[in-house]
């Protein structure tokens, strides 16, 4: 895979660029992300991260009308939006590249100069709220949120990202002012630029367009507790057709090189239609119509997850067969075969993402604001390539253990009753 030739630039401030040519390209993006997110709250506050986020579309000291910002880039065919994660909140815009100048000089104009009016935040409320229902229905997406709370309760990364209805509804214009004026600053914030662009001119101009930029000391959020000695299981009832289950092993954070070999066997359990668990559970047995499974690292913390879709009545038959599985991987590892197929499989995937200006853009920043220096996909196909499988059976045997389980379950339940006994290895 052919390498870009990217750059780094820290500016007085403490901010940080990078810039990511793409000569080929026909488009580039300018994409802001900021160390913000709802590990970075309060309980009080929980949910003010994404709130921001939704206000800092709303008018800007330069675009003072709350359709000021969409219009322009409306007007570009511009390809924008923003979001909010637990650690991180990005703002991006992807236009021709001959548009660049416009898009750096909205998204940091949004970045620096939101108003967040108290009319316009009470205006809001309403879509967020309706979001965080909307959510709700989204059962896939609802049980995300319960497995991480299972995992790690009453503490920052147990919290749902939008916060709790309450919240948002109590959640007062001085929280967002705090949250902005402490959290939106320099030494807390990266700007990836990528796609067709002149390095040496975006960084004069963000110099230009960001020379105003807030100053503080970087954010820091608690360290996320651990704790658990036995399998945990948890039944949400609803009255659904099928049986949504996530089953998640506690693991470890993004800086642990573990994550590769878990990341392949990851791909070798579920990472799509010709995996172990795609076949055995649904090409097999028909029990399920989804099945896969994949990883989630944030800073200090991590899981690896099957999530399956299956047939209400056979729910406890699917959950069966994923634990045989991985009590396989843990005694077998995987063969030869799988190990160099999920390799290029990741290869040839990584180079289908990295062919978009905003992929890269996100990429190359996410990493340098998480690890102070970019790790190039290069760099991290480089890694995953060098798994073997005795790396893989190791860290399959130091996590696929029965006090680290977790089994959430949203179904037609009214106890735990079908699914107790079951999480054994």
């Amino acid at each position: 895979m052919e390498g870009f030739n990217y750059q780094v630039h820290t500016y007085p401030s403490g901010l940080r660029l990078v810039t990511v040519p793409m000569p080929s390209a026909k488009t580039a993006t300018v994409f802001v992300q900021v160390s913000a997110g709802s590990m970075y709250e309060s309980k009080r506050t929980n949910g003010v991260a994404h709130f921001l986020e939704h206000m800092m579309f709303k008018g800007t000291k330069n675009r003072p009308g709350y359709l000021d910002i969409s219009r322009e880039l409306d007007r570009l065919g511009a390809d924008y939006n923003a979001y909010t994660t637990k650690e991180w909140t990005g703002y991006y815009a992807r236009v021709a590249a001959g548009q660049l100048d416009t898009a750096m000089n909205v998204v940091t104009d949004i970045f620096l100069n939101s108003l967040l009016e108290q009319g316009a935040m009470d205006v809001e409320r309403g879509p967020i709220i309706e979001e965080l229902r909307m959510r709700e229905d989204d059962h896939q997406q609802n049980l995300g949120y319960l497995a991480e709370h299972q995992l790690w309760g009453d503490q920052p990364a147990g919290w749902e990202i939008g916060g709790h209805i309450e919240n948002i509804q109590q959640m007062k214009q001085q929280d967002l002012v705090d949250y902005f004026d402490s959290h939106y600053i320099a030494s807390n914030t990266v700007v990836a630029v990528a796609g067709n662009i002149d390095p040496e001119y975006v960084r004069e101009r963000i110099g230009v367009h960001m020379a105003h930029i807030r100053k503080g000391e970087r954010a820091h959020r608690p360290k996320t507790e651990e704790k658990q000695d036995a399998p945990a299981l948890l039944v949400h009832p609803k009255d659904v057709e099928q049986a949504y289950m996530q089953l998640s092993v506690r693991a470890f954070g993004q800086h642990d090189d573990r994550r590769y070999p878990l990341a392949i066997l990851a791909a070798v359990l579920g990472g799509g239609m010709s995996s172990r668990l795609f076949d055995e559970i649904r090409e097999k047995r028909g029990l399920a119509y989804y099945v896969f499974a994949t990883n989630t690292f944030y800073l200090d913390a991590g899981y690896f997850e099957v999530g399956v879709g299956a047939n209400r009545d056979k729910a406890d038959d699917a959950i069966s067969v994923i634990l045989q599985e991985l009590s396989k991987i843990k005694e077998e590892g995987v063969t030869e075969d799988e190990l160099q197929r999920v390799k290029d499989r990741a290869e040839g995937g990584m180079s289908l993402a990295l062919e978009s200006s905003k992929a890269i853009a996100n990429t190359y920043g996410e990493s340098l604001l998480f690890y102070e220096k970019v790790h190039t996909p290069e760099e991290e196909l480089a890694k995953l390539k060098a798994v073997t499988n005795e790396q893989i059976k190791q860290v399959a045997g130091e996590l696929f253990r029965p006090e680290r389980l977790n089994l959430a379950v949203i179904g037609p339940y009214r106890d735990k009753h079908p699914f107790e006994g079951i999480l054994k290895l």
